[in-house]
């Protein structure tokens, strides 16, 4: 699974504006989850839907307006087989 995180500027609270729909559509079009946060948007899924997610993100936020995009994709680490991931 891979977690991604992204802000696009410009931002204007309250007033997001076309880019920043533009790029959080593309995670919601693409099958993921996007949680938009004050600072930054978050999702998470596996690595095919995160790929096309965040090439979706860039292309469509910049045609819309966007100026900046950071964006940082961590890989989450697997379980190993048979380990129960709930504990105890």
């Amino acid at each position: 699974m891979i977690h991604i995180e992204f802000f696009v500027e410009p931002f204007k609270e309250g007033t997001p504006g076309p880019h920043v729909e533009a790029a959080v559509t593309a995670f919601s079009d693409a099958g993921l989850e996007p949680e938009v946060g004050p600072f930054a948007t978050t999702a998470t899924g596996d690595i095919e839907h995160a790929a096309k997610a965040t090439s979706a993100m860039v292309r469509d936020a910049l045609r819309a307006g966007a100026t900046r995009i950071v964006l940082r994709l961590e890989r989450q680490p697997e379980a190993p087989a048979g380990s129960d991931a709930g504990g105890a």
